[in-house]
């Protein structure tokens, strides 16, 4: 956010409290995602239910975020920092709805296969969460805290995630050629699998949104190499720009 004071203390507030629901949509949406594949790898039902009744609350506060920052650009017509704060706002709380819906989907899927025996192979899943869990983390904390080189980060992250869930993908092929019996079950986890690759890529698009908060600087559909090339000649630019002191 801007550092300026504004003189509508209703404006600063309207802002403030804008922010605050995107990091409790943010909240929202990380437990959801851990509530679906802890209820996935511990066989947990109830867990899985939270993750899909909560999605609606997720939802619900996507759609006040949005009311809010329109009304906001009506009643007062932010510029410059205030106004990439708003659109920024609502461009993460679209992602966040996403990745929420991403641990819905995941916990229909492991709802389905707890009817089933448990297939050991299951434990596969883990690493890719942890991967799709740490960048989301991180895509939030670079929004939060204006850390556009944690954002920037996250691209080779993204790729490691995508590493990871080609391998996993490969190990649920094989294990379906093995068991044939199994083969619904394993393609609900090869279906799991590529949701927590999607929680990935909408992590890239929250850093994305950050680099756009902090540096007023649209990095999309860049690539990460020119991404970060342009990122690194427009700080060398800014420290020409300042004064030497006296």
């Amino acid at each position: 956010m801007t550092d300026s004071v504004h003189i509508l203390g209703s404006f600063e507030s309207s802002l403030r409290e804008a922010r605050k629901n995107v990091l409790r949509m943010a909240s929202m949406a990380e437990q959801n995602l851990e509530h679906a594949i802890r209820g996935l790898l511990t066989r947990n039902a109830e867990l899985c239910n939270e993750a899909i009744v909560e999605e609606e609350e997720v939802n619900q506060l996507e759609r006040l975020i949005d009311a809010d920052s329109f009304e906001i650009l009506m009643r007062f017509n932010p510029v410059a920092g205030d106004l990439r704060e708003i659109i920024a706002g609502m461009k993460v709380a679209n992602n966040l709805e996403r990745i929420s819906d991403e641990a819905q989907n995941i916990a229909r899927r492991s709802r389905k296969l707890l009817k089933h025996a448990e297939i050991s192979e299951v434990v596969l899943i883990e690493p890719v969460y942890e991967k799709a869990l740490s960048l989301f983390r991180d895509a939030m904390r670079s929004y939060a805290e204006g850390n556009t080189e944690l954002a920037m980060s996250l691209y080779a992250r993204d790729r490691e995630l995508d590493e990871a869930h080609r391998h996993v993908i490969r190990e649920f092929s094989k294990l379906m050629d093995r068991e044939s019996g199994q083969v619904k079950q394993v393609l609900h986890l090869i279906f799991m699998v590529r949701s927590l690759e999607r929680v990935g890529d909408h992590a890239v698009n929250i850093a994305e949104d950050a680099v756009f908060l902090a540096n007023a600087e649209d990095i999309r559909h860049l690539g990460h190499k020119r991404a970060a090339k342009r990122q690194r000649l427009e700080g060398e630019t800014d420290e020409l720009a300042e004064p030497e002191a006296p």
